[in-house]
Parts: C-alpha cells; sequence; structure tokens
C-alpha cells in the first residue's frame, strides 16, 4: 500500500496537501476541513467507516476473529496429555518434551512483533488469510512428525501462524469498538479463544486414550480449513488507512484527478516501502523499550498470563499422580479452568464498561485509557485467594471439588487483571493498537513459554501449598502498586514518551 500511494503523480498532491500542522489538526476533525481533495471519513456517520457499522456486521467480523482464535489457542495445549506418550515414541528426555509444548507459545512471542506491524500496512484481511494457510500446513506436517526435531520445528512454525490472532485482536476490535464499548466486546471476543486453552487439554485426553496422538493435529487442521473458508466469505477489512486508500483510489480513477489524497498517503509520500517497512516493523521493539506505560502493562499481563499456562501445564500431572487418576478423567478437571475464564472475562466485561462509564463521568465526560486501571484490582485479589486456595487444597490432598474451585477463582482473576490491561494498551495507542498489543503479547508470551518449564521443579521442591504461595504473593506485590503507577502517572508517561508515527 505505502508503495501505491506515490503511483498517482506526487508533486500534484503535494501542492495542495496541508502543512503538518494543519494535518494534526484536520486528523482530528476531518470533516471540518476545508481541502476538498482530502479523502476521510464523513461525520457523524460514514457507512464505509467500521465504528459507524451496523452491529450485526461487526459481530460478524469479532465472531469471526474469536473462532478463528479458538482453534490456534487449543492446538498451544491438546498435547499436553499426551506428552508422555510422546516422550516415549520419540526417546524424548524431559526438557525436550516440555519443549515440543511449550516452542509453540515461544513462537506466538515473536509472530506478532512482525504480523503486528504488517496488519498496519497492508491491513487485517490479507494477515488473517495469510496466516491462516501457513499455519494450516505447519500444524497439518506435526501431524505426520517422525521425529522430535520434525515436531518441535514444525510446531514452532505452526506457533508463528497461530501468533497473528494476538496481533490481530486488539487491532480488528480497536478499528470496530468504540471505547464504551470495549469491555463488552473484549468478553465476547476471548469467550471461545479461552475455551479454546481449557478445552484443548480435555479434547487431548481422550484422544491420547483412544487413538493415536497425530489426531489432535489432523483433526485440528482440519477444523482450520473450516474455518479458513468461513473468514474468506465472513471477514471484511476494517482497517481505517486501507479503507480510506481504496477510497481515494477510486475517487482518482473515476474522476480523474490525482489530487485526492488520505491522511495516511501524505504521511507516507516521500517513503519508500522499504522505509515504511523498516519503521512498522521496528515500532513495538520502539513501544516496549522506551513506552514505560507498555512496559509496566506488559509486565503484569504477562506474569499473570505466565501463571495460565502454569496451571494448563501442570494441571494433568497433579490428578494422575497426586490423585491416581486416569488421563481422561484428569482432562475433565480442565472444565474448571474454563469455567473461571469464561465468567471472569464476562463478569470483567460488564464491570469495566460500567466502571469506564462512571469514572468518564467524574472526569467531565473526558476519556482516558487510565480510567481502565481500576478494573485490575479485584482480579489481582481473586487470583490470589485462588491461588492460595488450590495450592493448599492440592497440597493436603484434600477432596477435588476444593482443588476445582481454587482453580475456578485463581481462572476469574486473571481474566479480571488482563481484560483491562488489553484494553489500556488499545485506548492508549488507537493509532497503532496491533504494534501496542504485539509489544503486550511478546512478554505475555515468553512467560508463557518460560513459566512451565521451572514449574515441575518449584512444585517437587516447594509443593503445591508454598508454590502457589509463592507465585500469589508476588502476584500481590505486582498487581496492587503497577496498576496505581499508571493511574496517577500514566498520562505523563505517555506524553514524555513521545507520539509514534
Amino acid at each position: 500500500m505505502a508503495a501505491e500511494n506515490n503511483e498517482d503523480n506526487p508533486d500534484s498532491i503535494t501542492a495542495t496537501r496541508p502543512t503538518d500542522v494543519e494535518l494534526a489538526q484536520i486528523s482530528s476533525h476531518p470533516s471540518k476541513t476545508e481541502n476538498p481533495f482530502l479523502v476521510a471519513f464523513a461525520e457523524p456517520f460514514d457507512a464505509d467507516n467500521p465504528k459507524d457499522w451496523r452491529t450485526g456486521r461487526k459481530w460478524a467480523v469479532t465472531d469471526v476473529l474469536s473462532a478463528t482464535g479458538f482453534n490456534r489457542i487449543m492446538v498451544s495445549t491438546i498435547m499436553a496429555p499426551a506428552l508422555g506418550t510422546i516422550a516415549k515414541e520419540f526417546n524424548m528426555n524431559s526438557t525436550e518434551s516440555a519443549m515440543a509444548l511449550s516452542i509453540y507459545l515461544l513462537a506466538t512471542a515473536f509472530g506478532p512483533l512482525v504480523i503486528g506491524p504488517l496488519s498496519e500496512v497492508y491491513g487485517r484481511e490479507y494477515i488473517l488469510h495469510a496466516s491462516g494457510v501457513w499455519f494450516l500446513i505447519w500444524n497439518m506436517i506435526c501431524g505426520f512428525s517422525n521425529s522430535k526435531e520434525m515436531l518441535i520445528a514444525s510446531r514452532f512454525l505452526a506457533g508463528f501462524g497461530a501468533s497473528a490472532i494476538y496481533a490481530l485482536a486488539n487491532g480488528v476490535l480497536g478499528d470496530v469498538w468504540r471505547p464504551e464499548q470495549r469491555g463488552r466486546s473484549l468478553g465476547v471476543y476471548v469467550l471461545i479463544p479461552l475455551l479454546g486453552a481449557a478445552v484443548g487439554p480435555i479434547i487431548g485426553g481422550f484422544m491420547a486414550e483412544r487413538t493415536t496422538w497425530r489426531w489432535m493435529f489432523w483433526s485440528t487442521s482440519i477444523f482450520q480449513a473450516v474455518m479458513m473458508a468461513v473468514s474468506f466469505t465472513a471477514f471484511q477489512e476494517t482497517h481505517e488507512p486501507l479503507i480510506l486508500h481504496r477510497r481515494a483510489e477510486r475517487i482518482r480513477r473515476e474522476t480523474g484527478d490525482s489530487r485526492y489524497y488520505t491522511i495516511h498517503e501524505h504521511i507516507n509520500a516521500n517513503r519508500s516501502t522499504v522505509r515504511v517497512l523498516a519503521k512498522a516493523l521496528s515500532r513495538p521493539i520502539q513501544l516496549l523499550a522506551f513506552h514505560p506505560v507498555v512496559q509496566i502493562s506488559s509486565l503484569i499481563s504477562a506474569f499473570y498470563y505466565g501463571i495460565l499456562f502454569i496451571v494448563l501445564s501442570t494441571f494433568s500431572d497433579l490428578w494422575t499422580q497426586g490423585y491416581h487418576e486416569s488421563i481422561e478423567i484428569s482432562g475433565l478437571h480442565y472444565i474448571a479452568v474454563a469455567l473461571g475464564q469464561v465468567v471472569g472475562s464476562q463478569l470483567c466485561g460488564q464491570m469495566m464498561d460500567k466502571l469506564y462509564q462512571r469514572l468518564k463521568a467524574r472526569a467531565n465526560g473526558e476519556p482516558a485509557p487510565e480510567l481502565r486501571m481500576p478494573s485490575v484490582f479485584p482480579g489481582c485479589l481473586f487470583g490470589s485467594l485462588g491461588l492460595f486456595l488450590y495450592g493448599w487444597a492440592a497440597h493436603y490432598r484434600l477432596h477435588w471439588a476444593v482443588v476445582d474451585v481454587g482453580v475456578f477463582i485463581t481462572m476469574l482473576g486473571l481474566q479480571m487483571t488482563g481484560l483491562p490491561l488489553q484494553a489500556y494498551v488499545m485506548e492508549a495507542y488507537p493509532e497503532h493498537t496491533s504494534s501496542a498489543g504485539a509489544a503486550q503479547q511478546f512478554m505475555r508470551s515468553l512467560t508463557a513459554f518460560l513459566f512451565p518449564l521451572f514449574a515441575p521443579k518449584m512444585y517437587d521442591t516447594l509443593g503445591y501449598g508454598w508454590g502457589n504461595s509463592t507465585i500469589a504473593f508476588i502476584g500481590i506485590f505486582l498487581g496492587l502498586p503497577a496498576p496505581l503507577i499508571i493511574w496517577y502517572f500514566g498520562a505523563k508517561l505517555r506524553v514524555k514518551s513521545g507520539m509514534l508515527n
């Protein structure tokens, strides 16, 4: 797209374009500009503006993204119950078998750093379809692997394609939903993918007992092919710059007048495609390196996300080794994980919107990303309480229902912490939501990859009681002061960090 912006006589375009100061003014209120050649969405309503789409169309795009995320996230955990079987077949040691599971998550750390910025250059639709094809190919190869090296390598490459869902989620939801609808839209979006992470081990447990582990990958590849067919027909482009670029191209073609342009075409008018891509690809790293609000929010989010994968990767072992249950029955306990995440996401979605409206009214109607921070505190407390209950119930081998209640409360708390932090970065960087989301996801995926590696040793040394208590204490130490820093100083830190372009 960046290269195409220069095709139509750039000299004639530049002659009629405003200065950068004027550009900043008209970008806030494009309909008020007197420049007749600026192509922008009409105010107060424009049928092509994703934020003005009818509600059903918005939910269609959101649901396609959510259903696509279900499969890609389910694959990250589906092989957990079969790790012992796979390790035996390929003669893998404990580190290699853990790597086969978690290498997928490592790929989802690095994938969004590339895919997120690309979606801000070429649009969401192309990236969703291309990543879907990539994921389908490598996930299918996982099922045909005949060596541990081939399995680990194909898992990494499949994870890279799957990571597009993390990069696109913030961007698409930010494209179509307004801040007042953020909680509900996030709650509905994460509902199905969250089920994927928890349902994966349940399905994997039954497959490990009743058929070959390879069907874990073949069946999810079939599902992916179906979802690709749906996305090709139901998903529509949501990225504002690309929609406006297509409108400008159409007007230039129909009128024969090359002076029509968009704001983003003006910004990139003197930049080559290579320079545009380099700037975009460096943006997530820039956010992580120089923007304290991204660093702080990513740190909190990453820690709690890592806890999720500690539970997902070790929960089956607790039931098979500690409670001596079968693999099939151990997988059923992941229902508590799924229920906690579902209830947490839906409660948090409703709470976020109501609290945001109330705080916004107190601030004289002025919106601010920092208004999301008070929603983080209940999740921190619930998450820590759940960890204490889960850990000590498992330590003393109390009834299975007590352990599941503890896990349910833990998952509920994790969701009530994660959603407001995701909403915060979306609203703090509205022009670059995918890049901001990629920066946050990088930290989250790193902890999801690393935490399960040390979790078995931690439980062997400390036991479930003190192991979970240690995690809970760290969670309280991070989860309470850090949001307060953003609440009081976030606006100043964002201004001090400077704007992205």
